[in-house]
């Protein structure tokens, strides 16, 4: 039997934590918090997003960064692997739309309490409010993880460590870059690290005017040059900064590729364009604009949109046609009406950033999987030092495809450990 530390309680921690111990080590769990799963508490506005229940190629094809580094995890420990375990340890679940897999109670804290029942049932040692402030290693004859030094000076000898401290996302649940630092103080690469799945800023002040307003069965294209990063349909919300929802969030994933080829033409904007109309055709969408004109000939442009748009977003798409409101609309020519009809189809934002780690979902970089063999999560680097979950540079799309990361990558690095 050996001992082994899991540094850090949230999704990967304790599923690693579980897996180490059913494999008949001693474990110990350190989670520097009050409470495990902080994190996990507050995922999918606390109704906790599991995993998704497609097969493995879908889950694969939802990974943005390093896919192929998952395979012998996500093989290894499945999404109905997960779902299984969590319904043995009596937290039933249900699929929603998208495939996305909830508790059925929709509380979150029935995912942590499944986990926590488990470690007790598995005799893990759970100790809170017990932060790690560096690894002990040893450099001869080899270079291998010894222990851990305690905030408290408390020093902890082990056999392995599992590092599952997570990343920059949601530091109020204790994701501060403490595991990236101890990578790095180890001698591992770590990816530069930006916030993702996170709402956009943008340079239009119009959309402050938009504000709460929620935009469905929308197109949302993402352009950095002439490279098409990101197009999908679905919901968008507007924002005070700028843009979020859920189209806009996984378009923040994309933003990674974006700087990465600034590099040769620093001058080149992010540009969002949102097709309002995704169902019509220009020239349907025109026959349409045409038919509502003429039922309306002797009505003022700016008061003959109604049937198009939500009330709020009228006065913007007027003043961004260079249509005058006032102009009947019987008086619109046809070159007015054709820019109107791309203005709808291709309604252009900038992108100036994106908010903070605060308001990120996940963190994108991280330890550098290059340093990590992929068949059992332990470092190439350091003999013993495992490191699982949003720690790595791996991340994905909402709906579930993160957390089966750190179920996925917790599991095998907590069967593996010796």
């Amino acid at each position: 039997m050996s001992e082994i530390l899991v540094i850090g309680g949230g999704a990967a921690g304790m599923m690693a934590a579980v897996a180490a111990s059913k494999r008949g080590h001693h474990v110990v769990l350190l989670e520097k918090n009050e409470k495990l799963g902080k994190k996990v508490f507050i995922t999918g506005k606390g109704r906790c997003n599991v995993t998704n229940a497609a097969d493995i190629e879908t889950l694969l094809a939802n990974v943005c960064t390093n896919e192929k580094f998952l395979y012998s995890a996500f093989y290894g420990y499945d999404n109905q692997a997960v779902m299984d375990f969590l319904e043995q340890e009596g937290c039933p679940l249900k699929v929603e739309r998208g495939d996305r897999v909830f508790p059925v109670s929709d509380h979150s804290s029935d995912v942590i309490a499944a986990f926590q029942r488990c470690l007790k049932k598995q005799n893990v040692d759970v100790r809170l409010n017990a932060e790690v402030k560096k690894l002990l290693w040893d450099e001869e004859p080899e270079k291998r993880v010894t222990g851990v030094v305690l905030k408290n000076g408390q020093t902890l000898m082990t056999d392995a460590v599992i590092v599952c401290t997570g990343g920059l996302s949601y530091p109020s649940t204790g994701s501060t870059g403490d595991g990236l630092r101890w990578a790095e103080e180890t001698g591992h690469k770590v990816a530069e690290c930006r916030p993702s799945l996170v709402p956009l800023e943008t340079e239009e002040d119009w959309c402050r005017d938009l504000m709460g307003l929620s935009l469905k069965n929308v197109s949302l294209r993402m352009v950095c040059g002439k490279k098409e990063l990101y197009r999908e349909q679905g919901e968008m919300l507007f924002t005070h900064f700028g843009v979020s929802g859920p189209l806009v969030l996984t378009a923040s994933c994309y933003l990674r590729s974006a700087q990465q080829g600034k590099k040769a033409k620093k001058e080149e904007a992010v540009k969002l364009y949102l097709d309002l109309k995704p169902a019509l055709s220009e020239e349907q969408l025109d026959k349409r604009l045409l038919r509502d004109f003429e039922e309306q000939k002797n009505k003022q442009f700016k008061n003959a949109l109604g049937g198009l748009f939500p009330s709020k977003l009228i006065p913007i798409m007027v003043m961004l046609s260079d249509i005058d409101g006032e102009k009947k609309v019987n008086e619109i020519t046809r070159e007015e009406r054709r820019g109107f009809v791309m203005l709808m189809k291709n309604l252009p934002l900038t992108v100036t950033g994106t908010r903070t780690y605060a308001e990120a979902i996940i963190t994108q970089g991280g330890v550098a999987v290059k340093d990590i063999d992929p068949s059992t999560m332990e470092s190439k680097r350091m003999k013993n030092l495992y490191f699982a979950g949003e720690v790595l540079d791996l991340d994905a799309h909402t709906g579930g495809f993160n957390l089966q990361i750190a179920w996925s990558t917790g599991h095998l690095a907590g069967e593996s450990v010796e």
